[in-house]
């Protein structure tokens, strides 16, 4: 951290990062904030963004401190908005409280706000500084900032495989790679995300739900549930579609077909199928930040390839399937020099399996 920031400031962003990260799954579209607002006398307020059109941290923590606000010093994860949106600007709430200095990890990347909220502090002659744990708080909302900054969400590729590499046996029968453990730990990283995608051929197959199943506090989200679909031909009463709210993506010249309970929206062709950049741009205008891929082996080489993928997530089972089973992902070979590197940073047991977390490597 910088010179600006004492390690009493860490101490306090560190909580107001464990408030944030109560919003995990919740908050989305937002970003997942926390605040900690403290005086002379210790911790007087603390608040945590819980949903959309909810008020901001900042402000439940206002409301926590009350007349005590005043004067006092308000640790926030991400820079307080400026703007009327759902709710009234926060930086104007600050303002009126009258505290003395804001302590935030980042600057906003909403365009709407945008380092507006600091000159907004910063010209009510609040002190503001800016920079402590941005990594941190920066990885809590990897998919709003990717919305922003690259017009794309955050994308993470969810595969299990054996110790061979495989995903399924060479005989096509049914089969769970991971353990029961596995299956429960993906449904934390559906909750979480905007979006859970896969693609057509997946549906054939394995007819699955993908939705969340397990609770995770008062306001769970299900995610939005996305299949590419090149010719529309999943099945109209895939699992899929169970429900209301589904969305399929079609090529601009697929035969006019209509499915029940969910749209149909149309982007270009690509080589293999559809134009998975295009794909992407549409869900960012959707408001999604982060999209979990469960797919098989041809799309996830697709997303792959397109350098679409952020982060993958690998659970590996004990077990072996053989050479001619399937594969973890189909990418051509002319395809590999332009690849990124992956790093691993994380390793976890999960039940019998080892759950490998990888982001890719810096230059």
């Amino acid at each position: 951290m910088s010179e600006e920031f004492s390690a009493q400031d860490r101490a306090h962003m560190v909580r107001a990062l464990e408030l944030a990260a109560l919003g995990l799954y919740t908050t989305d579209p937002n970003p997942r904030v926390g605040c900690v607002l403290t005086n002379a006398e210790g911790v007087v307020g603390e608040g945590w963004h819980q949903r959309a059109g909810e008020p901001h941290a900042e402000i439940l923590a206002l409301r926590a401190a009350g007349a005590q606000a005043r004067g006092g010093t308000v640790y926030v994860t991400l820079e307080p908005c400026s703007h009327t949106g759902r709710t009234p600007p926060c930086a104007d709430a600050l303002v009126a409280a009258g505290v003395a200095r804001v302590v935030c990890c980042s600057r906003d990347p909403y365009p709407k706000v945008a380092g507006r909220g600091i000159d907004r502090l910063r010209s009510a002659g609040i002190a503001v500084s800016v920079g402590g744990l941005a990594d941190a708080a920066r990885q809590l909302n990897v998919g709003f900032f990717s919305r922003f900054e690259r017009d794309r969400p955050f994308v993470r590729l969810k595969l299990a495989m054996s110790l061979d590499g495989r995903t399924a046996p060479a005989s096509g029968a049914k089969l769970w790679i991971s353990g029961e453990a596995s299956r429960a730990d993906v449904q934390a990283w559906r909750a979480r995300s905007s979006a859970v995608l896969t693609g057509s051929g997946t549906v054939r197959a394995d007819d699955p739900r993908l939705d969340v199943r397990l609770a995770y506090g008062p306001w769970v989200r299900q995610p939005l549930r996305v299949v590419l679909d090149t010719t529309l031909r999943s099945a109209p009463g895939a699992r899929i579609f169970k429900g209301a709210g589904a969305l399929v993506f079609a090529a601009a010249d697929a035969a006019q077909k209509s499915l029940d309970n969910c749209r149909i929206e149309r982007v270009p062709r690509a080589a293999g199928g559809l134009d998975l950049n295009a794909v992407m741009q549409r869900l960012a205008a959707l408001e999604m930040n982060e999209v979990l891929l469960e797919c098989g082996a041809t799309l996830a080489g697709a997303f792959i390839a397109s350098r679409l993928v952020d982060e993958l997530v690998l659970y590996v089972a004990p077990q072996l399937l053989g050479a001619d089973a399937a594969p973890l992902m189909r990418i051509g070979e002319a395809a590999l020099p332009g690849l990124p590197r992956w790093e691993f940073r994380d390793q976890q047991r999960i039940g019998d399996d080892m759950r490998l977390i990888l982001s890719i490597k810096s230059p």
